[in-house]
């Protein structure tokens, strides 16, 4: 029995060495994308666990749902494939339970199943599911929607997360910049690279790779535009223009020492 998940059957779980890219900063590490899979027959459950250990991600399956809320008891995964057809409860009303704790309310889910009716899709993703997908199903489609899925996860929570540093307050997703409580209007190309500094904190970033991200590729100024555009936002963020700290030779990064 692996008493970490509370598992009584079904396969063993494989540490997969890939990890994460783009890891959150700010005190976060590196972490696994952990992905759960609730399905009763032991075929399929074995060959997409096996898959997706093979492809970079590190899974489970579970064939029961008391084994599956009793590992998630224990550990939330990044994503969750769910069958509805199950023993004890069904997928749908699993799904209700996810959706109304605030711990997985926002979990991705993708539903597996054999009902491929329009009724039946529509049922599960108006139950909060993210993705629908049929049996049978190829693997090669089923790694990629993974993929999308954990990117446009990845991607939400980007745009939600908010930064407060001292006296300055940044809200990416609303636009939104505040000193010391008053709003400051910022050009996008200032936010935009205000947001790629806050993004990096304590990472030096140079003036050629500020100008990549923010300018983009083809854009035929100097490094000089940086420059200006760095000095121009320090004045506007005013008693807090000094987070952004030069570095001599190579470029700029975010100074916050608390």
């Amino acid at each position: 029995m692996d008493r970490r998940h509370g598992l009584t059957a079904g396969p063993v779980r494989l540490k997969n060495p890939r990890r994460k890219e783009g890891a959150a900063r700010h005190g976060a590490v590196a972490v696994f994308d952990m992905i759960y899979f609730l399905e009763d027959d032991n075929s399929i459950r074995e060959l997409v666990v096996y898959t997706m250990n093979s492809t970079g991600f590190d899974a489970v399956g579970f064939s029961k749902p008391r084994e599956f809320w009793a590992a998630m008891e224990q550990e939330l995964p990044s994503l969750i494939l769910l069958d509805i057809m199950l023993p004890e409860e069904d997928g749908l009303q699993i799904l209700k339970k996810l959706r109304a704790a605030s711990a997985t309310k926002k979990l991705p889910v993708m539903m597996l199943t054999a009902k491929d009716s329009e009724y039946d899709k529509v049922l599960g993703l108006d139950s909060g599911a993210d993705d629908y997908m049929p049996k049978p199903f190829g693997m090669m489609e089923l790694m990629a929607r993974i993929k999308a899925l954990l990117r446009r996860a990845g991607a939400a929570e980007e745009n939600a997360r908010e930064y407060a540093l001292g006296g300055l307050f940044v809200s990416p997703a609303r636009h939104l910049v505040k000193v010391d409580g008053k709003e400051v209007q910022l050009t996008l190309k200032e936010f935009e690279l205000l947001c790629y500094l806050l993004e990096n904190d304590g990472v030096v970033l140079t003036r050629d790779k500020i100008l990549t991200r923010i300018w983009g590729y083809d854009f035929d100024g100097e490094t000089r535009t940086v420059d200006v555009h760095v000095r121009t936002l320090r004045q506007k963020l005013g008693s807090c223009g000094g987070i952004v700290e030069t570095v001599r030779g190579v470029g700029y990064k975010i100074d916050w020492k608390g």
